[in-house]
């Protein structure tokens, strides 16, 4: 089963885990320093946030695939917007090593479809500005 990613940057990283700890009745999956992530069954959904001091609310959005026939489907639908596509491919990032790629809506919004293979101890590369699809030109983030 998919599950929707969304990404936060937050401005009080212990105050927003302890919001969405109640919000979702859960406390995080993953914490690491200036990270805190919720892999959820309901709502499906992978929720992260992340420490930014200048970048706060949704840094990006996406689809994580549990399985290789669940991203190639999810691929192919990210073909068909005819939108310019990054593919990144295996890398490291946020915590997980994963095979990604990375599209940007009409009005800029940052998509990544992505399926983690294993979690690291190492947070990993963050994608560069001059790699964001356009039309979207700004810090991306990276997971």
């Amino acid at each position: 089963m998919k599950r929707l990613h969304v990404s936060l940057g937050v401005s009080d990283l212990a105050a927003s885990t302890r919001f969405y700890s109640a919000m979702f009745g859960h406390a995080p999956t993953l914490e690491r320093d200036g990270y805190a992530q919720w892999e959820l069954e309901d709502p499906s959904v992978n929720f992260v946030i992340e420490a930014s001091a200048d970048r706060h609310g949704v840094t990006h959005l996406g689809v994580q695939a549990s399985n290789e026939q669940e991203l190639q489907e999810q691929y192919t639908r990210v073909d068909a917007t005819g939108h310019e596509v990054l593919d990144q491919g295996d890398t490291q990032c946020c915590y997980a090593k994963s095979t990604k790629n990375w599209v940007s809506d009409p009005d800029g919004t940052l998509w990544e479809t992505f399926q983690t293979h294993s979690r690291s101890d190492e947070y990993g590369e963050v994608l560069a500005a001059e790699q964001v699809p356009a039309p979207q030109r700004q810090s991306a983030g990276c997971c």
